[in-house]
């Protein structure tokens, strides 16, 4: 399964390096007082793809990441022990940009290359495994755009 987040530190903030700095575990609580209530917390994800496409990888595909926190997929709980997340540097209501698509697409369409579980059913957000505890990626993710970009990047590859 793969599970679509999203991420900004401060929150609706972009750029600087602190989420880098949160998924390994030195996210200074100096920096900004946000930072007081979440350093102390261990989460991680396998992806994360910035603003401008650039992909980042914190956990390999075979290792347990921590972005699903409580959660349920098709009855099953626990959703950290089966799945990939792909976390977006963005936030709830800002659009996301073109170059997230395209790099989103391209990923997952790798992802599924290599682990043919991960069908087009076993995409999902983390709003709905954790339904009215997140929200994310929330209702400025165009999943219709995605899925399009994902159907249209194999149709270029096959």
């Amino acid at each position: 399964m793969l599970v679509i987040h999203n991420i900004s530190l401060p929150p609706s903030q972009f750029g600087g390096g602190h989420i880098e700095a949160f998924f390994q575990n030195c996210l200074n609580p100096a920096d900004h007082p946000y930072f007081e209530t979440i350093h102390q917390l261990t989460v991680s994800s396998h992806f994360l793809i910035r603003r401008d496409g650039g992909l980042l990888q914190f956990v390999p595909c075979d290792k347990r990441a921590w972005h699903a926190g409580v959660s349920t997929f098709q009855g099953r709980e626990n959703c950290n022990d089966f799945s990939l997340g792909i976390e977006l540097e963005g936030a709830d209501n800002i659009p996301y940009e073109n170059a997230q698509y395209a790099t989103l697409a391209a990923l997952t369409q790798l992802l599924q290359h290599h682990y043919p579980a991960i069908t087009d059913a076993r995409i999902t957000g983390h709003e709905h495994i954790a339904p009215g505890r997140k929200t994310d990626p929330g209702p400025a993710f165009d999943w219709r755009r995605y899925r399009e970009q994902l159907a249209d990047f194999r149709e270029e590859k096959a």
